[in-house]
């Protein structure tokens, strides 16, 4: 294909850096550099994520963190895959915070998924240069980020397919050298290069020191799925065991010689700073050794964690509040809904005649809300630091190692050359231990430099966790369709509120031929930031209602209605079709129980959602059942894909039905679980989750499950009941049926 303007951008961009010429090859200094961090004994980098050991054993390498999505086994799937390993020699190991092990098929994944691009349309003579580019890039951005379901479809499809790929090659080439024959004559299996006209054959781990010293071909050949033996296949999670035996280490499980613990009071209100604090109320208490002043916060260091946390709690520090200890939740939705009325938009995208073409026709309005949300994970933040000699030694799980490690340089003022990242699993994410949102490890840090040579380990309190989180936006969308005489629409305008700017999730996929998407950007004083799923969190519940709403003013069935909607969306109507199919859709149900449907494309992964729900005589809502249909284009490990449907679906209802963070006086109401409840064993609904395939790109696992849950769960609610839930969390809605 011809070169595209933005392709040459980008290649130009590699000139910045050596040129590299194929994507796996690093030049030979940087393996030395790799060897000398990461090999152990006996292994040897053949490239940039795998190493292979003179006992056959390969072990690759992966970028991202342990936060419990599966992606330490479907990744090593991949690139074993295009490697020709035997599974049972297969080891995986989390990539060191360095820059040498920078994620560049990161940010290429990333870059070409946003312009709708894949590596197929990068000009062969180009390829090299881009990914030296990316990789160079993600160096400089310090790139070792796991979120935005990106680990498969960004880091599997261009890094480990490709350094699998690439290994191989460079495998039989060192292979067909040493027996003087053609690298075309020699194929591999299970870990072992074959001539098969001579009957030799040698383990790769006889052949890696050779082919360590060959330049990977910029364009491995790649197998085609139908020779795949292990991508595709239900391989058991490699992180299971330990987390079932108690083996694994998370960051509140660190335990080093002469370790102090410490807990922290933060400023209730966002942005408050310590005037000042009196520390008599704790003085001589037992095993109390320091009262540490922050900008924002007041810490105690103890010898045990409990006796920290206890004398915190009974300081009674000052904080100066500015201007927001008077704001109410109140407040800040009323903010939003003159933003919406005061027409004072911003454009996000218009398609033919946008909002001039609801005039003259039948229009159906309205409003929907969404609250502030906390992450909530199992394992609150905390980190371990010790700061001696200048230098900073740190354990955490965060979502980023090496960006974790240079925020770290940043807040201390030193080279990032002297700090030391652990970079360890950890109970949850889901956006909380992202770069940007890193203040638990701001305050760890500060608090080990206020002891220098103690390793102080630092845990919030679930209350400090939960009220200084960094929350899940609340937005408030206007929704209006001018529809037709059979009730289909002609027009579709959608605008809502931002703490930032425009949500490309708020785009449809039905056909409508005009459309308008405009912002109105509301400042608050909340601290924001991604929650799983992001913006399609909410804009799934926002359109997926709305489409329910029109179909019923249409006196059409729900299912039908998106049908007729996405008639030129072959892949979006076969996961709708597959999840009513599966459920049942349209089989009568007995008075007091209502089924609804949803379907949200999010991170590259189109997901509908079928949801039966009972509605008790006292109005108490039950969900029963969900089932589920998913098309991330190929599936790389069908269980790993099922559990994380499975789980995005509970932590989507759990929201749905209950998760509320309202402010008053400036600061957070909810403290703990009583007040901020999740689904739990007794209130799971029975879960389906069913697989297919196309032949779209590889989408993402870990997010896509949580869009449909709300608006398959509210169109049941109004199924049941004729009460249309336009506000979340469900627990705030009367729905006796009386009630109507």
């Amino acid at each position: 294909m011809a070169s595209t303007r933005r392709m040459v951008l980008l290649g130009g961009l590699g000139t910045a850096g050596a040129l590299v010429v194929g994507y796996a090859l690093w030049p030979s200094h940087r393996l030395e550099l790799a060897n000398a961090i990461a090999a152990k004994p006996g292994e040897r980098f053949i490239n940039n994520w795998i190493k292979i050991a003179s006992d056959d054993t390969v072990t690759v390498v992966v970028p991202h963190c342990d936060m419990g999505t599966g992606i330490f086994t479907a990744l090593p799937q991949m690139a074993a895959e295009e490697l020709d390993a035997d599974w049972s020699k297969v080891k995986v190991e989390t990539a060191p915070s360095d820059s040498v092990f920078a994620n560049g098929p990161l940010a290429e994944g990333f870059i070409l998924s946003t312009q709708n691009m894949n590596a197929d349309q990068i000009p062969a003579f180009l390829r090299g240069t881009v990914a030296n580019t990316f990789r160079t890039v993600a160096g400089y951005m310090d790139l070792q980020v796991t979120g935005g379901s990106s680990a498969v479809r960004a880091t599997g499809v261009y890094g480990m397919r490709i350094a699998g790929a690439a290994a191989r090659e460079m495998l039989v080439k060192a292979a067909a050298a040493r027996w003087n024959v053609n690298a075309a004559d020699c194929t591999t299996k299970s870990n072992r290069v074959l001539h098969t006209a001579s009957g030799r054959s040698f383990g790769y781990g006889e052949l890696v020191a050779d082919a360590a010293t060959y330049s990977p071909s910029e364009n491995p050949t790649l197998k085609p799925k139908s020779q795949y033996t292990l991508v595709g296949k239900s391989i058991p999670r490699v992180d299971i065991p330990k987390k079932v035996d108690g083996t694994t280490t998370y960051g509140v499980d660190v335990t080093l010689p002469n370790m102090l613990y410490a807990a922290i009071k933060i400023s209730p209100v966002f942005g408050g700073k310590l005037t000042s604090v009196d520390p008599g109320a704790i003085s001589g208490r037992r095993g109390i050794k320091k009262v540490v002043h922050l900008d924002d916060a007041v810490v105690v260091v103890a010898d045990r964690f409990w006796r920290a946390r206890d004398a915190v709690a009974e300081l009674n520090p000052v904080f100066d509040n500015g201007a927001n200890g008077t704001v109410t939740s109140g407040q800040l939705t009323a903010r939003r809904s003159a933003a919406l009325k005061s027409g004072d938009f911003k454009k996000d995208m218009t398609t033919g005649n946008g909002a001039d073409a609801l005039g003259g026709a039948h229009l159906i309005e309205a409003t929907y809300t969404v609250p502030y949300l906390a992450h909530a994970t199992m394992e609150p933040m905390n980190a371990t630091a010790i700061f001696e000699d200048g230098a900073l030694e740190v354990w955490s799980g965060t979502q980023d190692g090496l960006g974790a490690r240079a925020f770290i340089a940043k807040t201390a003022n030193i080279a990032i050359e002297k700090v030391t990242f652990h970079l360890l699993p950890m109970g949850g994410g889901f956006g909380r231990r992202l770069p940007g949102f890193f203040n638990f490890l701001e305050h760890a840090v500060r608090t080990a430099m206020a002891m220098p040579g103690t390793p102080v380990k630092l845990i919030y309190t679930r209350e400090q966790d939960m009220q200084h989180d960094y929350y899940r936006p609340n937005v408030t969308n206007r929704l209006r369709a001018s529809v037709d005489r059979s009730g289909m629409p002609s027009s579709w305008v959608s605008d809502y509120t931002t703490d930032a700017g425009a949500n490309s999730e708020a785009h449809i996929v039905y056909k409508v031929d005009n459309q308008a998407y405009r912002t109105a950007k509301v400042e608050t004083h909340i601290p924001v930031g991604p929650w799983r799923s992001v913006e399609a969190s909410w804009h799934g519940f926002f359109v997926e209602s709305f489409v329910d709403e029109l179909a019923h003013a249409a006196r059409k069935d729900p299912l039908e209605y998106r049908r007729e909607l996405l008639a030129h969306s072959p892949r979006h109507l076969a996961t709708l079709n597959l999840a009513a199919e599966k459920a049942g859709w349209g089989t009568p149900l007995p008075a007091g129980k209502g089924r609804g449907i949803a379907m949200v494309e999010s991170f590259g992964t189109v997901v509908a959602h079928v949801a039966d729900i009972t509605i008790g005589p006292d109005g108490a809502l039950k969900v029963d059942r969900i089932v589920s249909a998913a098309d991330a284009g190929m599936t790389v490990n069908p269980d790993g894909m099922k559990a994380q449907i499975e789980g995005a679906i509970i932590y989507g209802l759990s929201a749905a039905l209950n998760g509320e963070i309202t402010i008053d006086k400036g600061a957070v109401v909810q403290a703990n679980f009583p007040d901020y409840e999740v689904v739990r064993l007794q209130t799971c609904p029975a879960i389906e989750v069913h697989l297919h395939e196309s032949d779209a790109q590889i989408g993402g696992a870990g997010e896509p499950g949580v869009p449909p849950v709300a608006p398959a769960v509210a169109n049941a609610i109004f199924a049941a009941t004729g009460i249309r839930v336009r506000e979340l969390p469900f627990k705030n809605h009367n729905l006796t049926v009386a009630s109507r």
